[in-house]
This record gives structure tokens, sequence and C-alpha cells, in this order.
């Protein structure tokens, strides 16, 4: 256990916790770390920021610091592709060791926070990081705790499975089947092209084939069943999915023989949105709102069909929690979408 003792009277002990100083605008941080043995000079100091009293480690059996615990929590929770930190006040960060989506088991984390004492804290389900983003980070509330309760969480991960995962997106083929007449027949200057490249290429995949077809819902087939045999492992479709007369991207998309999983999403920017599977191929439907806004729901999707997971329509319908963008100024994705 922590026993609580006069600053002047513990000279010689070992402190059972960090000491934090804080100076206003200049310094935040550890004045002493856990494990220091107090010396006659440190008494000074510790007064003058206002440590009376300090706690120094009397641990009884079946108790765990803070430090412990939380590296242990740590490593109970995490997969391979996650590096654990050194603790800091209490606190662990795990940070991602490579690039990758992150995947949060909401039910374990659900569970583990609800064992009391506990604290695991983590980006957003589906966030897409790169090597050395913070993913999570845990740390007890108390300066000690059990051992049974951290073995407990041990026992989750042992026979659930780990609460925080880091999968690969891995490099696709993508065929990029841009609609519409006004683009076809060089009215206006296509602007998918360019904001697809972008997308696609910052997530490692590149773009193996690049038709423009006309609004005709055979042609648009024909393009996305010629964007297959050139190997295309993922389908982008953009235009030709609103309501107007002249729109038959969906017609087109159904004449090529897929499967329409969704068309429409509870997702604000890009509301028209479609999913489709084309003998195991993604098609993702891509509607105007692409161009003029930085994140739309594609950004949602696309990550993770990257990454290997086949998108049903449960999965869609539930973007609608948080599924409203709010248009940040300056918006700097992919930090965001829609994590706010």
């Amino acid at each position: 256990m922590l026993k609580k003792v006069k600053a002047e009277d513990a000279i010689g002990m070992v402190l059972g916790h960090d000491v934090t100083k804080v100076v206003p605008g200049k310094f935040k941080g550890p004045a002493f770390r856990r494990g220091h043995i107090i010396e006659k000079e440190d008494i000074a100091a510790l007064l003058s920021i206002g440590k009376e009293h300090v706690y120094v480690v009397e641990l009884e059996e079946g108790e765990i610091h803070e430090e412990e615990a939380a590296l242990r929590i740590a490593r109970a929770i995490s997969d391979s592709r996650i590096e654990i930190s050194a603790p800091r006040e209490g606190r662990v960060n795990l940070k991602a060791a490579t690039a990758g989506l992150l995947k949060i088991d909401t039910d374990l984390l659900r569970k583990i926070n609800s064992l009391g004492d506990i604290v695991v804290v983590t980006l957003h389900n589906n966030t897409v990081c790169h090597s050395g983003t913070v993913l999570a980070a845990t740390k007890i509330i108390p300066l000690f705790t059990t051992e049974a309760k951290i073995c407990e969480v041990e026992t989750i991960g042992r026979n659930d499975g780990k609460t925080i995962k880091l999968v690969p997106i891995e490099k696709n083929r993508v065929g990029l089947v841009i609609t519409g007449n006004e683009i076809f027949k060089g009215r206006i200057e296509d602007k998918f092209g360019d904001v697809m490249k972008g997308k696609i290429g910052a997530l490692g995949s590149i773009i193996n084939g690049h038709s423009i077809v006309p609004d005709d819902a055979d042609l648009i087939a024909q393009a996305i069943i010629d964007m297959k045999r050139k190997g295309s492992e993922v389908i982008v479709v953009c235009g030709g999915l609103s309501i107007d007369p002249d729109d038959c991207t969906v017609e087109g998309v159904r004449k090529s023989g897929a499967h329409i999983v969704s068309y429409g999403a509870p997702v604000m920017p890009g509301a028209m949105f479609l999913f489709a599977v084309h003998n195991n191929t993604p098609i993702l439907g891509a509607p105007a709102a692409v161009i003029y806004n930085p994140a739309t729901i594609f950004d949602l999707i696309l990550p993770r069909v990257l990454a290997g997971e086949m998108i049903s329509r449960e999965d869609i319908v539930e973007l609608g929690h948080g599924g409203l963008c709010l248009n940040c100024e300056n918006c700097s994705f992919p930090v965001c979408p829609f994590g706010k």
C-alpha cells in the first residue's frame, strides 16, 4: 500500500507516485518520479510546489502500483502492431507501430471501463492512423489497485480478443469510372479524376484504369466490367447518383451484374453514396459532394474497403450517429472523418 507521510519525514523512503510540477505557460511534468529515493535536498523543492505530504511505497500482498497496472492493461488490450510507451504520471500511451486502420472492439472497451479503477480511452473506431499516432491511453484512477482487477483485464484479452487492433491498409488496384454527358462531351472539365487520385494515393493504392463514359446505363455497366477484366480489386464510380432524369449510374451498376448493398446513406455530405459488390469486387459510388467537400462518406468507407473489410448495409446504417460533418473551417482531413 501507499503510506502518507510528511515530506520532512520521507528522507530515505521510496516515492510511490510521480510528483507533478506546473509552471503556468511554461512547464507541466514530473518534478520527481515514482521510485525516487527522497533525499534531504529534495524537501525544499517538494515544499515549494505545495507538497507537504507524499506517498511512499508500502505495498501489501496483492496490490499493484499504477505504473505496473497501466503497462499490464496496455499489453492485455493491444495487438502486435501497437507500441506501448513507458509510464508517465501513471499513464501509458498506445502508439501505432505502422500505418493502418484502427479497429476498436467497443463492447470490450465498455466492459473494461466498467470494471472500476481502470480507464482506457481511444480514438474513434476506423480512424486512419500513421506510424507514431497515439491510438489510446490507459491508467488507473487510484495510485494502486488489486492484482485481481488487472488479472480480470488480462483474462478478457486472452478469452475475448484484443480491444484495440491496427489493421493494415493494403495496396489495391482501383478502377475509376467517371460518368456524365457534360464531362464525356467536353462541356466541363473533369474534377473527379484528380480528387480520386489524391484520396486513393494517400492510402497507398493506385488507379489502374480510368474511363469517362456518358449517361448511358449500358455503357456504364460495360465500363465496370472492363475494369474488372483489367484486374481492378476495387472500382469507384463517380457522378450520376442523384435522382435527376439524366442520372443513370445506379442502373448501370445494377446492369453490370453487381448486387447493390446500399444506395443512400445517413451521412452528410455524401448522402447519395452507393455501395455494391460485383463477384466480391467492391464498387463505391461517389456522389458529386466529393468534389466540393474535403471529407464525405467516401472517406469513411474507402479505408475500410482497402483494409479488406466487406461493408454491409448495417455498417452504413450505423454511420448515422456521428455522420453529420461540421464542415470545419480549414478542414485538415484525414484527421477527422468524422471524429471531430
